[in-house]
């Protein structure tokens, strides 16, 4: 069962994405936040697999809020929700700690998409924009509150096999394009990315590449 924080100061769109989210059989809302300050409480009592967060709250932005829950909780995936597709922001929230963002707007079989796509260490942003997100990201300092590994020791955790695994994450490639590439089954590419993230203690294959560019190891 994937467990979902919702967090938006408005109660009526908290209560329309428990509504489309109540549908799945999968997937169930532990609880609900109106600030940010409500959501780090909530993270730490609930530790959720998903966080919906979003972007313009009072008392605390949206920005804010996801580098705390990151600092507080690196394993917890947050999808931003904001009623603006801007690749500005989409670039400051990955770079900030999100697995990605989603329209307010979006279909509840988006919605419900990329909570299981995040959910299974997946990403939810086109894989053709991962590059090139990946290299403005690399030319930002590193964003305060925001842990990071240095390259010794992401190079010390991970497997050779791991890193040319992670490699091809940062270039937006699928599980099956991956094993693909290195001729092995797509089950055996999952269990690496699983154990990637794992020893990473990152949330999501996007914040992996992220990890790896900052830190130097990609």
């Amino acid at each position: 069962m994937i467990s979902v924080l919702l967090v938006d100061d408005q109660a009526i769109v908290r209560q329309g994405l428990r509504s489309l989210l109540s549908l799945e059989p999968d997937i169930v809302v532990v609880g609900e936040a109106a600030d940010g300050e409500q959501a780090l409480r909530l993270v730490a009592q609930l530790q959720p697999e998903i966080v919906l967060l979003d972007v313009r709250m009072p008392h605390m932005d949206g920005l804010t809020a996801l580098r705390r829950i990151k600092n507080l909780a690196p394993r917890v995936s947050v999808i931003m929700v904001t009623l603006y597709d801007d690749p500005n922001y989409l670039l400051e929230a990955v770079a900030s700690g999100a697995a990605g963002y989603i329209l307010k707007d979006a279909s509840r079989e988006e919605l419900v998409r990329a909570v299981r796509v995040v959910a299974d260490g997946g990403a939810i942003i086109d894989p053709t924009m991962m590059p090139g997100l990946l290299r403005q990201i690399a030319q930002i300092l590193p964003v305060h509150g925001v842990p990071l590994l240095p390259h010794e020791e992401l190079a010390e955790r991970l497997t050779e096999r791991e890193i040319e695994v992670l490699r091809l994450i940062a270039k937006g490639y699928t599980n099956q394009q991956i094993a693909e590439v290195l001729v092995l089954s797509p089950t055996t590419v999952k269990t690496h990315v699983q154990n990637i993230l794992q020893k990473m203690n990152v949330s999501d294959r996007t914040q992996a590449a992220v990890q790896a560019v900052r830190g130097g190891l990609i």
